[in-house]
Formats: structure tokens, sequence, C-alpha cells
């Protein structure tokens, strides 16, 4: 009787985990599914040469980025990418450690952090030209212009936010000085330099097409911007189409990266609804 009712709980059990994948399957494919029959059957019907339908645009995407050119303009395009946000999350994290840290440092440079903040990156694009010239440097140079900034201010916030009490208790136990910044701080202000970092992977995403569509000769940007004067229009939404993909890949290795560091904080919120 035990193990029969041990096969009932168990094959409950795999339906259940079964019904769980197929609706996470359906809410995540569902949306997207229909969203691409409409394009098909909008694109079919419109006599614009413009708005080509969806499998034209997936046959242009396999010619156009499945081989050489994949090699040629994807990958450096992503590797100038992933060096931006390394370099954003170095400079932002360190940066507003410092600055969260020193209150005299925090009210001297608000200001300057405020009126730097308010310039839009891509006009930085020509200067940046002029002083690098049309190099990677720039481009990398242009994408941390604009990614480090959310992370810079989440971390001020981030630290800043640092409960009173437990600093409190550090200064009691005489903890020392890194010890406090490992243990303490930056797990503190961990959720909001996250937040930060997801801000800034949109914003080098943006800045690294914006920048190889002003001054390159090669790059995901520049073959999108070359498609749309050439009037090349099913590549032209190949590119993208592979733009989106990438934003896609980003968020999921993000959120697979925010589980495991925030593993604890997501952990009191579980406690905390229940």
């Amino acid at each position: 009787m035990t193990a029969y009712t041990g096969r009932i709980a168990a094959t409950t059990r795999g339906r259940t985990v079964g019904a769980r994948v197929a609706t996470s399957v359906l809410h995540t494919l569902g949306l997207p599914t229909l969203l691409l029959v409409l394009w098909g059957v909008v694109a079919t019907r419109a006599t614009s040469q413009f708005f080509p339908d969806p499998l034209t645009i997936a046959e242009a995407f396999g010619e156009t980025w499945v081989g050489p050119s994949f090699v040629a303009d994807v990958l450096p395009s992503l590797a100038r990418l992933g060096l931006g946000v390394a370099v954003s999350i170095v400079l932002g994290i360190a940066a507003g450690t410092v600055i969260g840290l020193t209150h005299w440092l925090r009210e001297l440079l608000e200001p300057l952090l405020e009126f730097l903040r308010a310039i839009p990156p891509p006009v930085l694009i020509p200067v940046a030209m002029l002083l690098l010239g049309i190099t990677d440097t720039m481009k990398v140079v242009v994408i941390v212009s604009g990614a480090v900034w959310p992370i810079l201010l989440n971390t001020i916030e981030g630290v800043r936010g640092t409960d009173s009490v437990m600093t409190e208790t550090a200064d009691s136990f005489q903890v020392s000085w890194w010890e406090r910044l490992w243990f303490l701080v930056l797990p503190a202000a961990s959720p909001r330099i996250m937040a930060g970092v997801r801000q800034a992977l949109s914003v080098a995403l943006i800045l690294m097409v914006i920048s190889e569509m002003f001054a390159s000769s090669s790059g995901l940007g520049y073959r999108i911007a070359y498609f749309q004067r050439n009037y090349l229009i099913a590549e032209m939404w190949s590119g993208i189409v592979l733009l989106g993909l990438v934003g896609v890949f980003l968020a999921v290795a993000f959120g697979l990266v925010e589980r495991r560091v925030l593993r604890w904080y997501h952990g009191i919120r579980e406690v905390n609804r229940a």
C-alpha cells in the first residue's frame, strides 16, 4: 500500500513539474509566436517593400549572419560591448563605493556628477573621435561614458543605505575596514548595484550600435546602417532581429548571475512574503 501510494505521489509530482514546465514555455513563447503570426499576416497583405514577412527576414538572417559576417562584424561588436560593460562595472563600483563612504567627497562631487550625467553620451562621439581617432578604444570609451552612470549612482545610494545598526555593531566589535567593506557594505549595496548593472547593459547595447553607426567600417551597427543606405531591407531587419536576440541573451545571462549573487536577498524576500 505504501509503495502504491508513493508511486501515485511520484506520478503526481511528475505531472505537476511537467505542467509547470509547459506553462513556463507557453508564457515564454506564446506571445512572440502570436506576434510573428500577426506579422506574417500583415506583411503578406502589405504592399510596402519595407515591411518584409518573417520568412524573408529569416532567410536573409541565415545568408547574412551565418558565416564570415558573424566573425567579421558580430564578434568584434560583442567584444567591445563586453569590454565596455566590464570597465563600467569596475569603475562604477569602485568609484561609487568610495564616494558613498566619504560624506564630504559625495557633497563635493554631487554637482559635477549631475552635470556629467545629464550629457547624452552620443554627443560625445565627435569629441572621442577627435581625441582617440576612429578606433576600437573610442567605441569602448563611448560605451563606458553612458553605461557607467547607472552603476555608479546605484552603488552610491546602495552604500549610503547600509543599515546603521549593523554599522554600529561593526564599530563595537572593531571590525577592520576591509572586512566591513567586503562583508557588510558591498553585500548591503549589492541589490542596488545589480539593478544598476541591469540598466547599464541596455545602455551599453544602444551605445555600441550608435558608435558603430557614426564612425566604423565594421560591426553590427555599421552593417545595419549599410543595409539601410543600400535599400537591403530584409538584411536590415535581420540585423535588428540579431540585436534583439543579443539583448535577450544578455537578459538571460544577467538573470542567472543575479540569482546567484543575490540568492540571500531573494531568500529573505520569499520569507517575508510567506
